[in-house]
């Protein structure tokens, strides 16, 4: 056969690993001629896929944006880092209200080795996830999602038809600042043009959204740009816009530790922790001092209250109760009762 399907599969999957490479870096790869690469690029071509080819001293071959997605080649350890994603995704709630995770898992599944389905039916057997999806949770729209992206992107400002919790129907002017997965939602945030001010919102609300002057769907953008203020974190906004309401203490910590460690102890929905040239400051709203107490000395490392001071009390107390327990003797067999 003048052209080895197999040979041609293996320059795609060559075009799809690497930005760009020559003719002679290709012959090299696949055991052929720079000639022979010439016909295969011209067979991937007719086929459909957009190979662009380049002539010169810096020329060669790459993978240009197409019309349809081309035929995804991946090793097995990718298909499985894949699969494992699209497993996570869809348990955590992360995949949008499209039916597009499950025809995914189901189309790699059908097509990979039995040896790496069996390693994924192990891995999803006994994947455990301290946050799982809940039924009947609400999930955003991919294409809401997708156009907020690209919108935060190019700092485009939008208008979104929101729906607030209490069912009132609204059309706010947004310059986005990020979109932000927390605690099983999607939330957009940004500059509410009608409030002037940043605002949180939660993205399944949002039932229509649009791009000033211009669309972000591969189109050009017209509409009014704007500037993130410097050094605005969305995640870090987020956590603490989640975290408000009726509580009445705001906690300071510095925690002698790195970012890592304070961040694979402390939950997200409980503070938020900035890195600092004396180590990691916690920031936190609570209704109760006792349960903060709790946090902190289960932290594993020191720490140093900033504010409140009563915190210190309510450290102080706990520690005593450790103490007491501590020092309780065994109740000899048969003596309770």
């Amino acid at each position: 056969m003048s052209h080895p399907a197999s040979r041609v599969l293996g320059m795609l999957e060559l075009l799809q690993a690497y930005p760009r490479l020559t003719g002679a870096d290709l012959g090299q790869r696949l055991g052929v001629d720079e000639r022979t690469v010439r016909r295969y690029a011209a067979t991937l071509i007719e086929l459909g896929l957009p190979v662009v080819a380049t002539r010169g001293r810096r020329g060669g071959y790459r993978l240009g944006p197409g019309r349809k997605l081309p035929p995804l080649m991946l090793t097995d350890d990718e298909a499985f880092a894949v699969l494992l994603g699209l497993v996570a995704a869809e348990q955590l709630g992360l995949d949008a209200d499209a039916p597009g995770t499950a025809p995914a898992l189901a189309k790699i599944g059908r097509m990979v080795p039995a040896g790496l389905a069996e390693r994924l039916a192990g891995a999803r057997q006994s994947l455990g996830l301290t946050r799982e999806r809940r039924e009947g949770e609400a999930r955003p729209a991919g294409t809401t999602l997708l156009t907020l992206g690209a919108a935060t992107r190019a700092r485009r400002r939008v208008s979104v038809t929101y729906r607030s919790p209490r069912g009132g129907v609204s059309l706010r002017e947004l310059d986005p600042y990020g979109t932000v997965f927390h605690g099983g939602r999607w939330y957009v945030v940004g500059h509410d043009h009608r409030r002037d001010e940043i605002r949180t919102f939660e993205v399944d609300r949002i039932s229509a959204v649009d791009v000033e002057d211009g669309s972000c769907d591969g189109g050009s953008f017209d509409g009014g740009s704007f500037t993130v203020p410097e050094g605005f974190d969305p995640v870090r906004h987020v956590t603490r816009a989640r975290a408000g309401g009726t509580y009445a203490w705001e906690v300071e910590v510095l925690l002698e530790t790195d970012l890592g460690q304070a961040r694979r102890r402390v939950p997200t929905t409980m503070a938020e922790l900035t890195e600092s040239a004396d180590g990691v400051l916690l920031r936190a709203r609570v209704q109760d001092l006792d349960a903060m107490a709790l946090l902190l000395a289960g932290l594993g490392c020191p720490f140093t209250i900033l504010r409140p001071t009563e915190l210190r009390a309510a450290v102080t107390a706990h520690a005593s109760r450790l103490t007491a327990l501590a020092a309780r003797e065994p109740v000899p067999a048969g003596g309770r009762g």
